[in-house]
């Protein structure tokens, strides 16, 4: 009696070891192969080793890590087919969230090309009075223009409470949908909207 009992435990055991096994490219048990490479952001203007800048923290001012929808909440690239599909392209993955990069990115080319004292991390950062926030609308391809797409709406809470708000863009054109061409088009629009940004903030 035991017998035909083990007996019929182990066939449907056996049976889903075997259709497992014909699905070896479907399941991955150890999270996948990491990527070839990763994907990051390098600011074009920056201060040289041994600039120093001074000043009250209360006249500082914080860059902020700006806020995203969801689809750039990942560290893929979001890739536009329609109005109403979205798909992430393929073998391309940041090294870090693309607001964190931005963010990075924009608060270098501030200090190189502005005359502001720029703080960020722990206490200066909450410190400064002047506080530079926003929105990285889009951060992305566009696969029916083939082109890439930098949209960040940019918010300034001045230290008398008021507060500035536009927004920017760059568009580049003609991109091939291969990972490392949308990767250096996105650092270069990455780098004009900081510049625009940074001329803005003064």
């Amino acid at each position: 009696m035991s017998g035909k009992i083990a007996t019929m435990t182990t066939k449907p055991v056996l049976a889903a070891l075997a259709s497992l096994a014909l699905l070896p490219g479907c399941i991955s048990i150890g999270g996948g192969e990491p990527p070839e490479r990763l994907l990051t952001l390098t600011p074009t203007a920056t201060i040289p080793a041994g600039a120093g800048a001074e000043g009250e923290v209360a006249a500082a001012l914080s860059v902020q890590v700006p806020s995203v929808t969801q689809r750039l909440n990942v560290t893929r690239v979001p890739v536009t087919t329609s109005d109403s599909s979205l798909a992430y392209l393929a073998d391309a993955v940041w090294v870090e969230k693309p607001a964190q990069l931005f963010r990075n990115v924009l608060a270098e080319t501030i200090r190189a090309k502005g005359n502001r004292l720029v703080v960020n991390g722990g206490e200066l950062e909450y410190a400064a009075r002047t506080q530079l926030s926003g929105q990285l609308v889009e951060f992305g391809y566009d696969a029916v223009n083939s082109s890439v797409v930098v949209r960040y709406d940019a918010v300034m809470e001045m230290p008398d409470a008021t507060v500035r708000t536009q927004r920017f863009e760059h568009v580049v054109p003609g991109v091939l949908p291969e990972a490392l061409a949308v990767g250096a088009a996105l650092n270069e629009a990455a780098n004009v909207v900081a510049d625009d940004v940074a001329e803005w903030v003064g």
